[in-house]
């Protein structure tokens, strides 16, 4: 168990400040990136993604693929992305607010600073790009139970991306460890992002983009699941622990009794 888990659940964010500090400025505990040696290893890894989740990958030049193990079920990690909303302590609610429209999660914004409109008047972003909102997702399939023939126990949120820049896919993945990879917590988290920088393969293969876009977002991924860990491991060894207090009091009273 994570020794965080003692010192209670991640401290929430008051102001755009302090989640520069949390989400940005701060490096996170747990790498969570997965590095690939070679294309070939990036080729393998992009087909077992899309073998799982039964999409093409092969077109966005940018893919990113984070993991992390929580000492928590797969099914309690799982119901805590569902509450994904903006009084999630896991999530840069001020630098990017969820919207979820309906309240569902088949269709989210995410504004940049709460910004519902472009500051000072204008009528989009610098140099004519387009950033509010920053993410619009679309639902494309919310996996809430394993599949029949699902071995790992997984669970899934998958959505469409536009808006802004990403123009892609995005994933929130969680399912039971499987030992000859070396996982050893109960459920592990994958998020994973797949897009081409505005929609334009020749630009996502500049390395100013790509390397300006995941110096900012795999810092950001990483911290966002190292609290969603945190917060998952306290919330469960707290639940664990109430029952266990229940039953051990039902045990002194029959024996009263």
């Amino acid at each position: 168990m994570n020794n965080d888990v003692v010192n209670g659940p991640p401290v929430a964010s008051a102001s755009w400040f302090s989640d520069f500090r949390h989400y940005v400025w701060h490096r996170p505990e747990i790498p969570t990136l997965v590095k690939w040696e070679s294309a070939a290893a990036r080729k393998a890894y992009s087909q077992r993604i899309m073998q799982r989740l039964d999409i093409d990958l092969d077109r966005y030049v940018i893919l990113n693929v984070h993991r992390i193990g929580i000492d928590a079920p797969v099914k309690y990690v799982f119901e805590e992305l569902l509450k994904w909303d903006r009084d999630v302590l896991y999530w840069p609610n001020h630098l990017a607010e969820i919207d979820r429209i309906n309240g569902g999660l088949e269709n989210i914004r995410l504004f940049p600073f709460g910004w519902r409109r472009y500051p000072f008047g204008r009528q989009s972003g610098p140099f004519g790009f387009n950033y509010i909102p920053l993410f619009n997702l679309t639902a494309r399939r919310i996996q809430e139970v394993p599949l029949p023939d699902g071995f790992d126990n997984a669970r899934y949120l998958l959505f469409d991306c536009s808006g802004g820049y990403p123009m892609g896919v995005f994933s929130m993945y969680v399912r039971s460890p499987i030992a000859n990879e070396g996982e050893i917590e109960a459920a592990q988290l994958f998020v994973f992002v797949g897009f081409n920088f505005y929609g334009r393969e020749d630009w996502s293969r500049k390395r100013i983009i790509n390397r300006s876009w995941e110096a900012v977002h795999n810092r950001v991924t990483a911290n966002v699941m190292n609290r969603l860990k945190q917060l998952c491991e306290w919330q469960f060894h707290q639940l664990t622990e109430n029952n266990q207090s229940t039953i051990d009091g039902e045990g002194v009273e029959a024996a009263d009794g």
